[in-house]
């Protein structure tokens, strides 16, 4: 059974070459990325003996934990993708519960990222180890710490595989990953405040994670002798234990009903009351408020953007002592700007096949004008008050009176970002697919469209801003007062025009927000 687990999941690694030609080149770059990381890693791993024995130790610590890790959250980034990795996908095959959990182990460390994460493991055994013994125990450690991150894994993602189908599961793995990305940059905000050098952080993580079970297998390495022997049995103890854990919780999910395909939709009033206009374009901004609360994609964007914007607030904050710049309160607020705004850059991809709606309701350009002006009032009324509260912030941690040019920069950049969404919305849209996965972006074979369309229209909102931003940086920041009106001014000519546009090319952008997924 195990080798007809090994086998199946070769047959899907090759079917991706049998594929598209997308298919074919996200393999291949796949394959160049996990040579890359596997060389790297362990060269860099190896090159621990050159430093000294309890740094080393500590990087060691560090780098174990970062993989298990990785383990855990990339299934989950995988999950809805991967028809390996959902249980209820084999529960009817006449297999028993032992089989599937050798088969799925064995699957588990087939593939591109296995091996390379294995291999970048292995190189901690010429780093850490210095003496035959902890040499000896290094060939034991790094498998029964490679099984360890397999098994946890699985753990995960099986007693996670009911919540992941429905859509407050979604949002949760969603919401999860957007914070571990904020995470990964910690150690540079930690710098860049002036807590401590790189040396000093790793020392401080290395000690909160030594206990973890990874940290005891890198620590086993190091330490040798009949201690290490004890770290390696501590951590066996544990995967084993994880492993009775996956087997209970894959029994259960082998006989749980399917949540996702359950009933409880029902029909409340709208939260918004009358604080919306009649008409088109009051209805478009309630339908939109929905999508960023109820849908999944709506809402990993508006916390993506919330994580770009925090990391840049502490990235750019003063740990220098001497007087903060106009750049260090005005910038991140301007950048938050530019990033809320980025979901106008593709304002009907959403909607998919439920476009055609619109298509046969508005019978002349007016009505998706007003259509347009919805989907942009929606963003505005939630990036408007997020990037206020970004600018009291930055303006705490820099100098207050730059709060309000901030505020005002960071406003007016936003329309100048719908300015090149409403055109980027009618001639390069794409279909936004409706996964499972909301980290999805494009339908297969627009990734390009995708790429175009938020690259130009960063860099075109960007631009259009240097009028007033450059100003503004240069001391002048009374010029900020115009950016608001320079914004939403362009924007609204934008959508006259590109309503008619639109208007024009229904057919075309019908097909566009509609491709198979």
């Amino acid at each position: 059974m195990v080798g007809l687990f090994v086998r199946l999941k070769l047959r899907l690694i090759a079917g991706s070459l049998k594929g598209t030609a997308q298919q074919r080149a996200g393999f291949i770059f796949s394959l160049i990325a996990g040579l890359v990381v596997a060389l790297v890693g362990f060269y860099l791993m190896a090159g621990l003996r050159a430093l000294d024995p309890g740094m080393a130790a500590d990087v060691g610590v560090v780098f174990f934990t970062s993989i298990l890790i990785m383990w855990i959250v990339g299934p989950l980034l995988m999950f809805g993708l991967d028809d390996t990795l959902d249980p209820a996908r084999l529960a009817l095959f006449p297999l028993t519960t032992g089989q599937l959990t050798r088969g799925l182990l064995a699957s588990s460390a087939v593939g591109i990222w296995p091996i390379a994460s294995l291999f970048a493991m292995t190189g901690v055994i010429f780093g850490l180890a210095r003496s035959v013994t902890g040499a000896v125990i290094g060939i034991v450690a790094v498998p029964v710490a490679f099984a360890c991150c397999l098994v946890v894994s699985r753990l995960v993602t099986t007693a996670l595989s009911g919540a992941l189908r429905t859509r407050r599961g979604r949002d949760l793995m969603a919401v999860a990953v957007i914070l571990l990305v904020v995470g990964s940059q910690l150690p540079g905000m930690l710098l860049n405040q002036g807590l401590g050098t790189g040396l000093e952080i790793i020392t401080r993580t290395a000690g909160v994670l030594r206990w973890s079970p990874t940290g005891l297998a890198a620590h086993a390495i190091a330490d040798g002798g009949l201690v290490g022997v004890a770290e390696v049995v501590a951590v066996a103890l544990f995967t084993a234990g994880c492993a009775w854990l996956w087997i209970v919780a894959l029994k259960a999910a082998l006989v749980r009903a399917d949540s996702s395909s359950q009933g409880g939709g029902s029909v409340r009033r709208s939260r918004f009351g009358g604080l919306l206009p009649e008409g088109v374009l009051g209805a478009v901004v309630a339908k939109e408020l929905k999508y960023a609360r109820r849908d999944p994609r709506g809402r990993v964007t508006w916390v993506s953007a919330l994580a770009v914007i925090i990391i840049m607030i502490f990235s750019t904050r003063n740990n220098t002592g001497g007087e903060p710049t106009v750049w260090m309160g005005v910038f991140p607020v301007w950048l938050g700007g530019l990033v809320v705004s980025l979901q106008a850059t593709n304002s009907f991809g959403i909607d998919g096949r439920a476009l055609w709606i619109n298509a046969v309701v508005y019978a002349k350009p007016e009505a998706l004008r007003a259509d347009l002006a919805g989907r942009q009032l929606a963003i505005t009324f939630l990036g408007v008050p997020l990037i206020g509260l970004t600018a009291v912030v930055t303006g705490l941690l820099t100098k207050p009176e730059w709060i309000l040019p901030a505020a005002l920069t960071g406003w007016g950049v936003m329309g100048l970002v719908f300015t090149v969404g409403a055109f980027t919305s009618v001639y390069i849209a794409y279909t936004q697919p409706e996964r499972i996965n909301a980290f999805t972006g494009a339908a297969p074979g627009q990734g390009g469209q995708a790429f175009v369309s938020s690259i130009g229209s960063l860099v075109g909102g960007a631009v259009l801003s240097l009028p007033v931003l450059i100003p503004v940086m240069a001391g002048y920041v009374w010029v900020s007062v115009l950016m608001p009106v320079y914004g939403f001014g362009l924007a609204w000519l934008a959508r006259r025009k590109a309503s008619v546009i639109g208007f024009r090319r229904m057919p075309e952008l019908m097909a566009d927000v509609s491709r198979p997924t």
